[in-house]
C-alpha cells in the first residue's frame, strides 16, 4: 500500500451534509452533487479524495448513544490553529467528552456532522490559550 486514495462517508441527507463539509469544514469541492447521476459529492483534502454518498445507510446513532468519541470510527481532518479554534467554538457542546484532547503531537476535538457521522479536527500548532484544560486518553 502506498497511501489512501479516497474515503467515502455514507450520509442520509446530502442536501444538508454537502454545505456543512463545503462551508463549515472548508473542504475543496472537486465535483458537486450536480455532477453525479447518483447522490454524491466529491472533495479534496490534501492529496486525498473525500466523497459523501447519500445511501440511506448512515449509522443512525445519536450523540446520546456516545459514551466517548473513541467508541466510534471517525475521520480526522488536520488544520491550522485558527481554523481549529473556530471549529471548536462553533461545534462545542454536542456531546460529553468532545475535547479538546492532548494527543501528544496534536490537539484534537470531536464533533458530529449534520447526519451524525463522527469527525475529528486536529492541529499540530501549539495552543494560544494556555488556560484551556485538555483532556487526555486517560479521560476515556
Amino acid at each position: 500500500m502506498e497511501g489512501v486514495d479516497h474515503l467515502n462517508v455514507a450520509v442520509d441527507d446530502l442536501a444538508v451534509c454537502y454545505p456543512f463539509y463545503r462551508d463549515t469544514l472548508g473542504l475543496t469541492v472537486d465535483r458537486p452533487p450536480a455532477d453525479f447521476h447518483g447522490e454524491h459529492a466529491m472533495f479534496s483534502v490534501g492529496d486525498t479524495t473525500f466523497t459523501l454518498v447519500e445511501s440511506g445507510r448512515a449509522d443512525g446513532w445519536t450523540a446520546a448513544d456516545l459514551d466517548h468519541p473513541l467508541d466510534k470510527a471517525h475521520v480526522a481532518f488536520e488544520t491550522d490553529r485558527d481554523r481549529y479554534e473556530t471549529l471548536v467554538d462553533r461545534l462545542d457542546d454536542q456531546f460529553p467528552k468532545q475535547g479538546p484532547y492532548d494527543w501528544g503531537e496534536t490537539e484534537g476535538f470531536y464533533f458530529l456532522d449534520p447526519d451524525g457521522n463522527l469527525l475529528e479536527v486536529v492541529t499540530r500548532e501549539p495552543p494560544t490559550d494556555t488556560e484551556r484544560t485538555l483532556l487526555t486518553h486517560d479521560d476515556v
